[in-house]
């Protein structure tokens, strides 16, 4: 069975989507079948993938709203072994018509549960809200990943997000586990950054990532190109960030033999 893991964070701009694709590329390259839904009405995860949101004609709202099989619906990326169940904007509208669906915090978890049979990871872009669509997004996982960005407000509402997944874990989801916290947007020259690396290990010590993302020119290139990072530039620093990512998941969950000190590929400060 595939494991499920949500990329959740209510902040705006923590680089959920940019994780999202890319620790999904990463994993695929390293031939683990994997899909990555867009579970975000910005469906930026969607054109992220290679596809234009404007030509979907069916997405997960279809899925979640009139009950269209999830498997007939899932695009094959450019990337061997990724694959994406797409976004629209019509899911900006899903919450408030599944309000007074039975079961409503579990359609998720019911569509999902012969695509774990299909896949070794699923990677769930949750949109940067706590609303309907995300407590299904964690309903439906095994674990959640909370990206946080190496900056001052970083640890605002990561309490509540944290809350919210306690509330998922008592009332919907028992096995629901945090995957990781992981840091992003980190830039070694600024003190700031690196104070929040401190505090952030600190607050959460052995939930936070030995990965860390770092501030890449390239990324930003490869997102407007819609690549992600590991097939427009593998060499980027980027690339090689995600790539630990990937491993580091693998090794934590036991799909992996890597020696612990062959786990990560040295960061070569000198890349873009």
């Amino acid at each position: 069975m595939g494991k499920v893991i949500s990329i959740a964070n209510q902040k705006g701009g923590v680089g959920k989507t940019t994780t999202a694709i890319n620790l999904a590329a990463s994993l695929a390259i390293l031939e683990q079948k994997t899909l990555i839904i867009d579970a975000d009405p910005q469906a930026n995860s969607t054109s992220g993938c290679g596809f234009d949101p404007r030509n979907i004609k069916v997405s997960l709202y279809e899925c979640l709203i009139d009950s269209v099989k999830a498997k007939d619906i899932i695009l094959e990326t450019e990337t061997p072994n990724l694959f994406l169940l797409p976004a629209h904007l019509d899911l900006v509208g899903a919450e408030i018509e599944l309000i007074n669906h039975p079961n409503r915090e579990q359609i998720m978890r019911e569509m999902l549960q012969d695509l774990k049979k299909t896949y070794d990871f699923i990677i769930i872009d949750c949109s940067p809200s706590l609303g309907l669509i995300t407590v299904n997004a964690l309903t439906a996982s095994d674990s959640v990943l909370v990206p946080v960005q190496c900056e001052y407000f970083a640890l605002e509402g990561l309490g509540k997000l944290l809350n919210t997944i306690k509330i998922v874990q008592s009332r919907l989801n028992k096995e629901l586990a945090i995957e990781g916290i992981l840091l992003t947007m980190y830039d070694q020259r600024l003190n700031l950054s690196n104070q929040v690396v401190a505090e952030v290990k600190r607050r959460f010590e052995n939930s936070v990532f030995n990965t860390i993302i770092h501030r890449n020119t390239r990324l930003g290139e490869a997102q407007s190109l819609r690549q992600p990072i590991i097939m427009y530039d593998a060499e980027s620093k980027g690339a090689v960030n995600y790539l630990n990512l990937a491993r580091e998941i693998m090794q934590n969950n036991g799909m992996t033999n890597i020696p612990s000190e062959e786990k990560f590929i040295e960061v070569d400060e000198n890349l873009n």
